[in-house]
């Protein structure tokens, strides 16, 4: 299998529709950008152990690849991949779990903290991007669980980078602290 084809040298990619777009349009920056949050939530689950957390967050990403896969295909992913209620239900309920285990928060924190949990911040902000460029799309054709499943999306990678620190003993750094 040839990886390369030369076809986007010209500053053009093609859609899973087959309609030729310049690599700057608004749908390729959403999907490349869920791929980019993606890959962030890979990286970091290099650095967690195999537990519930992690089976979750590979979920998440199977769930990432399918909204790719709609964005990709305008108009033409009915059967091809969804995101359902069910899904952002699934996210609403591990929010739930996990800030349960937390202490409550007072203040903004700084992201950061151990590797793990630095990469999730890192994947929330990438995601919250990925919601912004998704929401300038044209919603024609666009599932109506996207944009709700990607706003939790980031509210739940906030509680799990939380949870990592949490579970590893390292401490928040709270804004306005010293």
């Amino acid at each position: 299998m040839v990886v390369y084809t030369r076809k986007g040298d010209q500053g053009f990619t093609t859609l899973g529709t087959g309609q030729a777009v310049p690599k700057h349009d608004q749908r390729v920056d959403a999907y490349g950008t869920i791929d980019e949050l993606s890959s962030f939530v890979g990286l970091a689950l290099a650095y967690l152990p195999e537990d519930g957390l992690a089976h979750h967050l590979l979920w998440v990403q199977r769930k990432l690849f399918a909204i790719g896969a709609v964005l990709a295909f305008p108009g033409q992913s009915k059967g091809r991949a969804e995101v359902t209620p069910d899904d952002v239900a699934v996210l609403e309920e591990a929010i739930d779990e996990v800030s349960a285990k937390l202490p409550s928060l007072k203040s903004f924190i700084l992201p950061g903290g151990s590797k793990a949990a630095a990469l999730i911040h890192v994947a929330r902000s990438v995601c919250r991007r990925a919601e912004r460029l998704v929401s300038a799309l044209d919603h024609e054709g666009l599932e109506e669980n996207i944009l709700p499943f990607l706003n939790r999306l980031s509210d739940y990678l906030f509680c799990a980078a939380r949870f990592v620190n949490h579970r590893e003993g390292q401490s928040e750094d709270l804004v306005g602290s010293s």
